[in-house]
């Protein structure tokens, strides 16, 4: 028989981890939900669903910290930063379509938990770089906290830094405080068609190394950019080299006049400003290209970006894969056709091979339960994980095997 379980403070939430643990009963923890295709699946007959715990508790715009509760939407956020034209900087995407649920439900919480990042990483860090402290519950019932809600804050071990990208299998978020920033006065991204691959993710690894502090630097091969809803992008009929530069609006416009400059030596060179850049954008986040195309099984490659043309080279050579790179480079967002264990494995070993990690991020739940959804870990490092998960869970309740099976 199915239980859930909606704690609507921190105290039930105790109390409900206290009867898990008591009972032995494993459970599947979720915000909402947005999320619970992405990694192994648990197959588990309880979930404790914490999409009752809501709302922004702190904001302090002059400091520029927010706390709010876990299951907070990002889009509650993002209104409420906006008025203070402030922003969640580390730009996290929305990959409910992708993964095949609701658009813009996607919680503060499962962001953070996933440790979820967009183009912008580049530039300003991961979301756990802006995860600055948390109240929470251990698989014991204890509840704990850790960090604070000043920027510089360094007295002890910093656990929100481990709870970050754990997805919800050592303990429960009841409280998040993140670090925000001054959205930028202006915004635009300049556009070079027409280059092949290796030559773009040259051109994109000298431009990071400049004096332009580009914010994003991406390439899309000309199947990839055809599907943009971007015209300039979508009709060029070529590969489109991305970079966006972001601040005051006099800077903007002197380094974009500067990158054009470049460009123009190297290919057709175009710009997009306001709503059109956000748009190409979030395309680049929410792994747009993908999102309607459900027979495609969906990777996501972390790379050097020298090796990035290398690694899909070897695997398009052996299977039908698209594919286009993100952080100059250094992040693939790779589909393959064929769900099945050989072009997994295709995957996996081409990534290894040239010193990268993958993860799957959208396949069938019975592909999920029989190959590898993370990079797979050295046999010290998973003695490691299980111990830390032992730490905090030591009866295993909290989404047991979503990451590993037996942890």
């Amino acid at each position: 028989m199915e239980s859930l379980l909606r704690p609507t403070d921190d105290t039930q939430v105790r109390e409900a981890v206290a009867w898990a643990a008591s009972e032995n009963k494993p459970m599947a923890v979720l915000g909402a939900g947005s999320k619970t295709a992405l990694g192994r699946p648990a197959n588990l007959d309880t979930t404790m669903d914490l999409c009752k715990l809501t709302g922004v508790l702190d904001y302090e715009p002059s400091e520029l910290v927010l706390t709010a509760r876990p299951g907070t939407s990002l889009a509650e956020i993002d209104a409420c930063l906006r008025e203070q034209n402030q922003e969640l900087a580390f730009e996290p995407p929305d990959l409910a379509p992708l993964l095949g649920t609701a658009p813009n439900i996607a919680t503060l919480g499962g962001t953070i938990a996933c440790n979820l990042s967009g183009p912008r990483r580049v530039r300003v860090g991961a979301a756990r770089d802006h995860f600055l402290g948390m109240r929470a519950i251990n698989g014991r019932a204890e509840a704990f906290k850790a960090g604070g809600k000043v920027v510089k804050n360094v007295t002890g071990y910093d656990l929100c830094k481990l709870i970050a990208g754990s997805y919800g299998t050592l303990a429960l978020l009841t409280e998040v405080t993140v670090k925000v920033l001054p959205r930028a006065e202006k915004t635009r991204t300049v556009l070079l068609f027409g280059l092949e691959e290796n030559s773009a993710i040259s051109t994109l690894s000298d431009v990071m190394a400049s004096v332009h502090e580009p914010t994003a630097l991406a390439h899309l091969p000309a199947n990839i950019a055809a599907r943009s809803s971007v015209d300039l992008v979508s009709n060029a009929g070529c590969a489109a080299t991305a970079v966006r530069v972001e601040g005051p609006t006099p800077s903007t416009i002197f380094r974009c006049e500067k990158l054009r400059g470049d460009f123009s030596k190297l290919g057709e060179v175009e710009e997009l400003h306001g709503q059109r850049s956000a748009t190409f954008w979030k395309e680049v986040a929410n792994v747009t290209p993908f999102v309607t195309r459900r027979e495609l099984t969906v990777w996501r490659i972390a790379v050097a970006p020298i090796e990035a043309a290398i690694v899909t080279a070897a695997i398009g050579s052996k299977c039908n894969a698209e594919w286009y790179y993100d952080w100059a480079g250094g992040l693939i967002w790779l589909a393959t056709p064929q769900s099945d264990v050989t072009s997994n494995n295709l995957v996996r070993d081409s990534v290894a091979s040239a010193g990268g990690q993958a993860t799957l991020i959208r396949a069938e739940a019975n592909v999920r339960t029989v190959t590898s959804v993370f990079e797979p870990l050295p046999a010290a490092l998973y003695k490691l994980s299980a111990r830390v998960k032992q730490s905090f869970d030591p009866k295993g309740i909290f989404n047991p095997g979503r990451l590993y099976a037996g942890m």
